[in-house]
């Protein structure tokens, strides 16, 4: 891996004519970019990295002209020779989606959304004024190819992954016919492609937009989907049609006319439909075939989501097979696949998770009744230890967190992990047993086997209605934990 925080100081000394004071690597979302938080006293700046450079000359040319439209996202401030590292304006923090998971479905977080469709509105059609699609873009237009390619996606990695059986020449069928129903719809501007809460930051009670350079032209109904039918954001069914009637009218003030409202309303619950499916396949991506945590938990709240929509919303166009496929992926006997084991509230079984070093202690006892569990070598990951700015913290420190997750192939090793576990978890809930084991060791049980058995703790009391109790030997940490629906 580059050295990006080299970089990334070279292009600030560049820039400011001093030497930054720190570089914080943040957490990663879901694409390949890695953002930097950078200090110089009281004064923050975000830095970005990214080998793509035709997607941030994309984000380049999209900022700027929102920027001249007086729509608020981040300002280019400096742009490293091989446009491989960027600094923009700094939001802060919190996002949409943090504040609504933080305070629940309130008054303030109505008028929130409302102020963030009313940015939308501003966003599609002020951002399309003299907008050249295909400066930047092999297809400026999300047009029926674009939309086929989404259900395809679904198809591939979510459908085909979980081997539900359905007609395939029926299937594709009705993905032509929904795709050529969508190709042509009355109102097309700027389309954001992945507007949701997550991509609106929230400083000083105002909204910024981030992550728009996937748009292109397109229906507008795709991004008011999108937004509303977030999963994770789970709107009251109320207040999506509320806010969906909120967007419409200020759409016609900003048009100067009326629209259609039944059409229109027809389109964008299509688009809900084709956005959902989109989703899937991206967690079935991410999640099953990359096995990223995240996106795995993430795929049994989207099936939710899928099967409101089934049980609300009526297409005006005939779409059997597809129908089917949606019975199917929604059923009880799918959505287990993916849901939180929930065993009876008294059910016995404890889970024991150590981190330990191989070279101090060596082997934890195995006291249990049942004497089973698992010992995992994370010798094979790189040791931060080795690093002079971590060698005195462990794997609970933040830097050390980002460190394993950005740098290392921890991630993937978990993953794997995780899959062994869940089988004996499940088995053990079955049978009644009382006690698992799962130990991780590194040489000095400081920072691999220390996150390692975090990490594993929080996936068992997110996936599990089981007991944990976590050691790290080491460190000379001990905590029980419950899981938060006991």
């Amino acid at each position: 891996m580059q050295d990006f925080k080299q970089l990334i100081s070279e292009l600030y000394k560049k820039t400011f004519n001093n030497n930054p004071e720190e570089i914080v690597l943040l957490e990663q979302s879901g694409s390949d970019r890695k953002y930097f938080r950078v200090w110089q006293k009281d004064k923050s700046i975000i830095a970005t990295a990214s080998e793509n450079i035709f997607e941030n000359e994309t984000f380049f040319y999209f900022a700027e002209h929102f920027r001249l439209n007086n729509i608020s996202v981040p300002q280019i401030i400096a742009i490293s020779d091989d446009k491989k590292i960027y600094f923009q304006s700094d939001f802060g923090d919190v996002n949409l989606l943090d504040l609504i998971l933080k305070e629940g479905h309130n008054e303030l977080i109505y008028k929130l959304l409302q102020k963030a469709l009313l940015n939308l509105i501003n966003i599609q059609i002020d951002g399309d004024k003299n907008l050249d699609y295909n400066k930047y873009s092999n297809n400026g237009t999300f047009g029926k190819q674009a939309i086929f390619s989404d259900l395809l996606y679904f198809k591939y990695y979510f459908a085909d992954t979980l081997k539900i059986e359905y007609n395939k020449e029926k299937l594709l069928e009705d993905f032509d016919n929904l795709s050529s129903h969508l190709a042509n719809t009355d109102y097309r501007y700027f389309m954001f492609r992945d507007f949701q809460s997550r991509n609106i930051m929230v400083k000083e009670d105002e909204l910024f937009f981030i992550d728009f350079q996937g748009g292109m032209k397109g229906a507008v109904q795709y991004d008011i989907a999108s937004f509303l039918w977030q999963a994770k954001a789970n709107l009251p069914h109320e207040w999506k049609e509320q806010l969906l009637e909120f967007y419409i009218e200020n759409f016609e003030k900003k048009l100067q006319t009326s629209i259609n409202r039944n059409r229109f309303k027809n389109q964008y619950n299509c688009f809900v439909l084709v956005r959902l499916l989109q989703v899937l396949g991206a967690y079935g991506f991410r999640g099953i075939f990359e096995r990223k945590t995240h996106f795995l938990d993430s795929i049994a709240p989207a099936l939710r989501n899928l099967l409101c929509y089934k049980n609300n919303n009526k297409l005006d166009i005939e779409l059997p097979e597809l129908a089917k496929l949606i019975e199917t992926i929604t059923s009880n006997e799918i959505q287990n696949k993916f849901s939180v084991n929930t065993a009876k509230k008294g059910n016995p079984l404890e889970v024991k998770i150590n981190s330990f070093s191989f070279i101090k202690t060596g082997y934890p006892n195995e006291n249990s009744e049942h004497k089973g569990g698992y010992v995992f070598d994370c010798r094979g990951i790189l040791n931060p230890g080795r690093i002079d700015e971590y060698k005195d913290l462990n794997g609970r420190d933040k830097s050390v967190i980002y460190f394993f997750e950005q740098n290392t192939e921890m991630p993937d090793f978990l993953n794997n992990i995780f899959n062994i576990v869940d089988l004996s978890v499940n088995e053990y809930l079955r049978r009644g047993f009382q006690s698992l084991t799962v130990n991780f060791g590194c040489t000095g049980g400081q920072h691999r086997s220390v996150y390692a058995a975090d990490k594993m703790a929080q996936h068992i009391l997110k996936k599990f209605n089981v007991k944990v109790k976590l050691n790290h030997i080491e460190q000379k940490i001990s905590e029980t934990l419950i899981p938060d629906y006991q």
